[in-house]
């Protein structure tokens, strides 16, 4: 079971940018597929972005795709989401995830979550 512990979250204007950064608290981190997801209200918790355990192969969601950019550094046990050109549509909570397996592209690959850090744009 590996503890992930979100920052960065919070307002920004349209067009603006965040880095969100996630830590983990296993040191086997770098075996692990992490990813992003994010839920706004009364929706479903969607995914976002994710990398392999060795980081060579990311994914993304279309809408985010060419705008956000994920990131890991297994020897500091942390992923990151540079989110740029953020949209109106963008806000919600955005959680970090990991688990022991290829990759991640739905929240039923997840096996660790964290608690989740609010993303907010304004117009």
């Amino acid at each position: 079971q590996v503890h992930l512990v979100e920052s960065g979250g919070g307002l920004v204007q349209a067009g603006g940018s965040l880095r969100l950064s996630c830590a983990a608290s296993e040191r086997t981190f770098g075996s692990y597929a992490v990813g992003w997801f994010r839920q706004a209200p009364g929706k479903e918790r969607e995914f976002v972005a994710s990398s392999t355990w060795t980081g060579r192969s990311t994914y993304y969601t279309d809408s985010v795709k060419s705008r956000f950019t994920i990131s890991r550094d297994n020897a500091k046990n942390t992923v990151d989401l540079q989110m740029n050109s953020l949209k109106t549509e963008d806000p919600a909570v955005y959680y970090c995830a990991a688990a022991l397996t290829a990759a991640i592209r739905k929240t039923s690959d997840v096996r660790n979550w964290g608690q989740g850090t609010q993303v907010t744009v304004s117009s």
